[in-house]
């Protein structure tokens, strides 16, 4: 039979033996087994159990508490920091390969009588917007950082004659990074036309949602540096907005979009940039227009420019074309209005060698 001092530390008096768990971290369960010899000299087992706790048992033997507390030593797991995934580019050599083959370009070709093809040409260097063949006509605004590399590009499909985005048979928007089905790609986007900030750093910057949109505008406002967020929350976020920091920034919000981009200014003042909200179109505007969801650039092209009369002159007489290459005419200034004689007048345009 085994004694009482097998079971050390615990020592019990009682006749018996006292069977303790190992195991400190589990409740302490005493079986005091007590042997009674009977007269037959036949043996048995009364088995009695009860409840030892382990507040009872260090209450009993607070050396033991301590002895415990001192070899329990803490474990400090490190905490794994993620490294933050570099940002994915886009290959230089593809972004060269679009800028080109802008007649098969529905954009370009609806710019052009807007504005004139060599206009629309500038446009597009100036901006990096190239020539897709994700779908036939589609257009591909590239994401150039101010370091001049390249995030990304979204590839969207206008309609020649509108300048609208074509959406049936569905909405006909992706991103190059997508269509090349490039894997693991780490998308940070940046602000379309960031690339010209650096260079137009004496401008007040203009930023609105659409890339086309800051097309446009760059035309009929150019005392602005235009920069598109690529959409309604787009850009609009502290890692983005930094680049601006210091820098005066008037907010042309699409109609409808106005409230939640007013809710962004607090977040921009924050970050040191000078923001203002224009908001006049949306106080003007119709319900009907608020419903299109119309932006500045909708009410822009309604301005039509002498260079881009000049082009649909060109595209419905190939004989004006002939004539101002033969005499490399150029239009140098708007609509002069003469005055006649009999207080009237009549307008013509002038041309210049």
């Amino acid at each position: 039979m085994n004694t009482d001092s097998d079971y050390s530390p615990i020592r019990v008096s009682a006749p018996g033996t006292l069977v303790l768990s190992a195991n400190r971290s589990v409740a302490f369960r005493v079986t005091l087994t007590r042997r009674v010899k009977s007269s037959s000299l036949h043996t048995y087992e009364q088995r009695c159990g009860y409840h030892y706790t382990p507040s009872d048992y260090f209450k009993d033997h607070p050396q033991e508490k301590k002895q415990l507390s001192e070899e329990r030593t803490p474990v400090f797991i490190p905490r794994v920091t993620e490294q933050p995934k570099p940002i994915s580019y886009i290959p230089l050599e593809i972004v060269q390969a679009s800028m080109q083959h802008y007649e098969a370009n529905n954009l370009f070709s609806f710019l052009s009588l807007k504005f004139g093809r060599e206009q629309t040409m500038e446009l597009m260097k100036r901006y990096h917007v190239g020539t897709s063949k994700h779908w036939q006509g589609a257009t591909v605004f590239w994401q150039t950082d101010s370091n001049g590399k390249v995030r990304t590009g979204k590839i969207i499909l206008y309609n020649p004659q509108t300048g609208k985005r074509v959406k049936q048979p569905f909405c006909h928007v992706t991103w190059v990074h997508s269509a090349l089905h490039i894997t693991g790609f780490n998308l940070k986007q940046c602000f379309f036309g960031e690339n010209l900030l650096m260079s137009e750093n004496d401008k007040p910057i203009g930023l609105v949602e659409s890339e086309k949109t800051a097309l446009v505008c760059s035309v009929h406002l150019p005392h602005f540096t235009w920069i598109a967020s690529g959409g309604k929350n787009g850009c609009l976020n502290e890692e983005c907005l930094n680049i601006l920091r210091g820098r005066t920034v008037s907010l042309f919000p699409d109609l409808g979009a106005t409230d939640y981009w007013r809710s962004k200014i607090p977040m921009m003042k924050q970050l040191g940039i000078h923001a203002q909200l224009y908001d006049y179109l949306e106080r003007a505007a119709t319900d009907e227009q608020r419903k299109q969801g119309l932006d500045i650039a909708d009410f822009l092209l309604d301005i039509e420019t002498i260079e881009g009369k000049l082009e649909q002159m060109k595209l419905a007489n190939q004989s004006i074309n002939k004539l101002i290459n033969l005499f490399q005419l150029q239009p140098v200034s708007p609509s002069v209005a003469i005055k006649t004689g009999i207080n009237t007048t009549s307008t013509v345009s002038v041309m210049s060698k």
